[in-house]
């Protein structure tokens, strides 16, 4: 069985002290895949030793973060589009728009998704949608730049069923993290009505820890906790659930 986390930040500092040996959990836990979100500059370095120590598992995507957009947006839209030019990356990502932590910015935060969204088209790649309190604006930009072209995923969903259908027919999958394990977090009273073929797991450690470790850092292992949660909910078996989301995964990034 193989089980594949699109989304997890294993280069962030939480991980600083054990981060070889959280690495080994995982892939002891039959999580062997690892899709890496960029942020900003600033994680680069770590990103490109991370996918050299770990070359068989780890792949890179390359991208500005919407809370990362800021006055020199330009520059570090720059160096994404120097690095994309240099070599290979799995997709353009996270990239998107986040209104909880700072509105002010939401024109140039458009302006930074619409021009990675040009800059996927032009290499061909997926993009990795970060989304929060922005569905209507992350809509808006989807539905002006739809085309065969534009596909990916929809990160860390948290929506409605109509926003998840919605996000669906812009041809993205659903990322399903630890939020789905929650009490209160309401994706799991309609997952079971989408289709897995539009599902892919992720972590996005150290954040959203899945139940029972709620609260605490959060690592690629515990993905086997989402894993399990959507069996109950699919009522199919834990592999059927990893298949699936794994070949959902090699569709969307061609790895």
């Amino acid at each position: 069985m193989i089980i594949t986390d699109t989304h997890t930040h294993l280069y962030s500092e939480a991980f600083a002290e054990d981060r070889a040996e959280m690495i080994q959990r995982a892939i002891d836990a039959n999580v062997t895949r690892f899709f890496i979100p960029a942020i900003d500059s600033t994680y680069t370095e770590s990103m490109l030793q991370l996918e050299k120590d770990f070359p068989e598992h780890v792949f890179l995507m390359m991208g500005l973060h919407p809370t990362s957009v800021k006055d020199n947006y330009k520059e570090e839209l720059r160096l994404v589009e120097d690095f994309l030019a240099k070599r290979k990356f799995c997709a353009i990502g996270e990239i998107g728009i986040d209104l909880y932590w700072d509105t002010s910015t939401l024109d140039i935060q458009i302006e930074a998704f619409r021009y990675q969204i040009k800059l996927a088209k032009q290499y061909k790649l997926p993009i990795v949608i970060h989304c929060r309190e922005a569905f209507d604006e992350i809509f808006e930009v989807l539905e002006a730049e739809q085309s065969d072209d534009l596909f990916g995923i929809f990160h860390c969903f948290t929506g409605t069923l109509e926003q998840a259908q919605k996000a669906i027919s812009y041809n993205m999958k659903l990322g399903i993290g630890g939020v789905v394990t929650f009490k209160n977090g309401k994706i799991d009273q309609f997952i079971n009505q989408i289709e897995l073929k539009h599902i892919v797991l992720e972590t996005d450690a150290p954040y959203l820890s899945p139940k029972p470790y709620r609260g605490k850092r959060n690592e690629s292992a515990y993905i086997n906790k989402v894993l399990e949660k959507l069996a109950e909910l699919y009522n199919t078996g834990v592999e059927d659930i990893a298949n699936i989301t794994t070949e959902n995964s090699k569709a969307i990034f061609g790895i």
